[in-house]
C-alpha cells in the first residue's frame, strides 16, 4: 500500500470496536444489529449512532434537507476526499458528535476535533485524511496480499460499498454521509420514544431500494460498553435492600453470566483481529507441498469448493432473515 493511501475496511463489529480503541477513545462498543424490532433495539441502550453499509449507486446522491445553516458549525461533518476512508469517517462521525457521559474520546480524536471544529466539512475532510495517527490505525487492519499481481493486467470492475452514519443531536436525527456536501436532516426525534424509534423507518426504506433477494447492506450501532453497563446494573441490584435473596440471586447469576459473555466475545475479537494482520502465505505454501506430495490436493480442492458453496448459502439464507 502506498503511503497515504487507506485501505479498505471490513463490516465486522470486532473491526469498529478495535478501531475505537485503537485511536485512543474508551467507554463504547460496536454491535451488529441482526433485526429493527423494539427488543433487539432495547438491548442496545443506550445506543450513541448507527453505521450503515449498502452497495454505493450513483442514484444515491440526494440534496434533500440538506442542512446548509450555522448547524454545520455545530455538528462535526467531514466530507470524504480520498477513497476507502468512509469506515473510519463513519465511526468518528459519531463519535465526535456524542456527548453521553459514557464515551471518552482521548487525546487523538480529542485534539482532531478540537483542531478541526472551526473548519468547513471539506476543510476537516483534508485535515482527516492527512492525519497520520487515524491513518495509521485505519490501515492496520489492510488484508495481508497474499500475492503481487501485475499492475497491467485488466481489472475487474468490483461493486462499491459504503459506509454512513446516522446520529441524533439536539433533538433531531441527522444522516452523515462523507459523500454528500452537508448533513442531512431526517427530522425532529420524538420527546417520548427513543431516537432509533425516528431512524427506524428511515433505515428501512433505505433497504428496500435494493432489489429483492440481494444483500448488500448491513447495520451496526455504536453503544456504551455493555461490559461496564452489566457491572453497574450488577453493583445495583446487590446494593438493592428491596430485594428478596432470590431475586438477588437470579438477577446476580444472570448478569454475571452476561458480563461472561461480553469478556469472551472481546477475546474472541481480540483473536480475529490478531488473525487479519498476520501473514498466512508461508504457512499456506507448505501446506500446499505437504498435500500434494500425499497426492490429496486435488481432493481437498474439491471438497473446499462444495464446502464453500454450502456455506455461502447458509450465508445468504441468515442475512435474508435479518432486519
Amino acid at each position: 500500500m502506498a503511503s497515504g493511501e487507506w485501505c479498505l475496511i471490513e463490516s465486522d463489529p470486532g473491526v469498529f470496536t478495535d478501531l475505537i480503541h485503537g485511536f485512543g477513545a474508551d467507554g463504547v462498543q460496536v454491535e451488529e444489529i441482526f433485526s429493527l424490532d423494539d427488543d433487539s433495539l432495547e438491548q442496545m441502550k443506550p445506543c450513541h449512532g448507527l453505521i450503515f453499509l449498502f452497495k454505493w449507486q450513483q442514484t444515491d446522491s440526494s440534496t434533500a434537507n440538506m442542512v446548509k445553516d450555522s448547524r454545520l458549525d455545530e455538528i462535526f461533518f467531514a466530507r470524504q476526499v480520498i477513497t476507502n476512508a468512509c469506515a473510519t469517517q463513519a465511526i468518528v462521525s459519531v463519535l465526535l458528535n456524542c456527548t453521553h457521559d459514557d464515551l471518552k474520546l482521548g487525546s487523538t480524536l480529542g485534539e482532531f476535533k478540537d483542531f478541526a471544529q472551526a473548519f468547513d466539512p471539506q476543510m476537516r475532510g483534508l485535515t482527516l485524511s492527512n492525519s497520520d495517527k487515524i491513518r495509521d490505525v485505519h490501515n492496520s487492519f489492510a488484508r495481508q496480499q497474499l500475492f503481487e499481481f501485475d499492475s497491467r493486467d485488466e481489472k475487474k470492475e468490483e461493486d462499491a460499498f459504503h459506509f454512513i452514519a446516522y446520529i441524533p443531536f439536539k433533538g433531531r436525527l441527522y444522516e452523515l454521509d462523507g459523500l454528500q456536501e452537508a448533513p442531512i436532516d431526517h427530522g425532529p426525534i420524538s420527546k417520548d420514544a427513543e431516537w432509533t424509534d425516528t431512524a427506524r423507518p428511515i433505515v428501512q426504506q433505505r433497504m428496500q431500494k435494493y432489489s429483492e433477494g440481494e444483500i448488500h447492506f448491513s447495520l451496526m450501532a455504536v453503544v456504551s460498553e455493555l461490559r461496564r453497563k452489566y457491572e453497574r446494573e450488577l453493583e445495583q441490584v446487590l446494593a438493592d435492600p428491596a430485594l428478596t435473596d432470590d431475586e438477588r440471586n437470579a438477577k446476580t447469576s444472570h448478569l454475571s453470566m452476561l458480563i461472561h459473555e461480553e469478556e469472551r466475545k472481546r477475546e474472541s475479537y481480540r483473536i480475529e483481529n490478531l488473525r487479519r494482520r498476520h501473514n498466512w502465505l508461508p504457512f499456506i505454501v507448505e501446506l500446499v507441498k505437504a498435500y500434494a506430495t500425499h497426492g490429496a490436493l486435488i481432493p481437498a480442492v474439491d471438497k473446499a469448493i462444495v464446502a464453500k458453496e454450502a456455506e455461502k448459502k447458509r450465508e445468504t439464507d441468515k442475512k435474508r432473515k435479518r432486519i
